[in-house]
């Protein structure tokens, strides 16, 4: 088997990342979900008025919430080629993926709360 190296590697690693994103697009209720959310917030994270460091904080936490659905999408679908039967550790591992999300979608919450609403900010611009 030939190995892929240099430009044809990350050439061929790209549409492998392209055909993951098409296929949460298409499978993946909540990643749809977040993702709209990320289409409403980042713009509105680039037009407030808040520091470099305000909007790096309001659009990395965006960001993070579909990396951990994307993560979270992907152990589920783990767990469902291995089995449809139960077991204790496949319920488990979903759990803990929703868990993450969870957390996730909660740490958004309170940075989009804390910077914009509150207006606290890092007073670093």
């Amino acid at each position: 088997m030939e190995k892929n190296t240099g430009f044809k590697r990350v050439v061929k690693a790209s549409v492998y990342s392209f055909n993951g994103l098409k296929a949460a697009v298409k499978n993946e209720a909540a990643f749809r979900q977040e993702l709209l959310l990320a289409v409403i917030f980042i713009p509105l994270a680039i037009f407030l008025d808040v520091s470099a460091l305000e909007r790096v904080a309001l659009i990395g936490v965006t960001v993070l919430v579909l990396i951990v659905e994307l993560l979270n999408s992907a152990v589920e679908a783990v767990v469902d080629r291995i089995g449809s039967e139960y077991h204790e550790l496949a319920g488990r591992a979903k759990d803990l993926g929703s868990a993450a999300v969870l957390i996730t979608l909660l740490l958004w919450a309170y940075v989009w709360i804390e910077l914009v609403l509150l207006g606290s900010g890092f007073s670093a611009s």
